[in-house]
């Protein structure tokens, strides 16, 4: 395992995306600073945070003891998560077999349980109309990514097997399951793990991270937070 000896810098914002971040640096128990980046007011596009992540998304992380003990930024929480699975050595097989696992695990998450519950967040909390299409698509889509978990978890423990930092990356969109219009209760596999992953302290700790700067923007009021979130073009 790599030892850091200077924090991580972590840009943050208490997101499913960004607490996947706080939950692996709790895991390692390696030294990192939380830099806050409101979304809401725009932060984000800041060229000293584009600068380190040209999506304008959160997280971005940059740390001062990268590769060749030098400098390193890395966006995209996925792609965050598998470089520090790979310097410290943890949550990340070295056996090529288990890795695949991991890997398939994670870009499920990045590519459907993500995208598709942001979608169900969307348009069930913060659409200034409801549109039953919408609604029931997105409802019913991450319907139907519980019951892949569900299955997968019948007979494994985590969702690679061991524990890993694909588990990371899916327990901040599973633990917001209402807001999605899901029951655990449909789900009983999934709800074993997902109670196991939440009596985790790091767990604990990484989705708490920021909770009340959070709080304190209610994006489904403030207009304003909407405009700069969900009216985004090229420019």
């Amino acid at each position: 395992m790599t030892e850091q000896t200077q924090p991580i810098v972590l840009h943050y914002w208490p997101t499913p995306n960004g607490r996947k971040i706080t939950t692996m640096m709790e895991e390692l128990g390696i030294p990192y600073e939380v830099h806050y980046v409101n979304i809401g007011s725009g932060e984000q596009f800041e060229p000293e945070f584009l600068a380190i992540s040209p999506n304008n998304r959160m997280p971005a992380v940059v740390d001062p003891e990268g590769p060749g003990r030098t400098p390193i930024s890395v966006f995209e929480s996925g792609a965050l998560l598998q470089y520090l699975g790979r310097e410290f050595g943890e949550f990340c097989p070295q056996d090529a077999r288990a890795r695949v696992a991991v890997d398939e695990w994670l870009m499920w998450q990045m590519g459907g349980l993500g995208p598709m519950a942001g979608q169900a967040h969307h348009f069930r909390i913060y659409a200034p109309e409801k549109i039953d299409y919408a609604y029931d698509r997105y409802t019913n889509e991450a319907n139907r990514l519980y019951g892949v978990m569900d299955r997968r978890l019948a007979d494994h423990e985590f969702l690679a097997g061991d524990y890993s930092f694909a588990d990371m990356a899916s327990i901040g969109w599973v633990s917001c399951y209402e807001r999605q219009g899901q029951d655990l209760n449909n789900f009983p596999n999934l709800k074993r793990w997902f109670e196991t992953m939440m009596a985790r302290p790091a767990v604990q700790t990484g989705l708490s991270t920021g909770l009340e700067k959070r709080k304190k923007l209610d994006i489904s009021k403030d207009k304003d937070a909407q405009s700069v979130l969900f009216s985004q073009k090229s420019k």
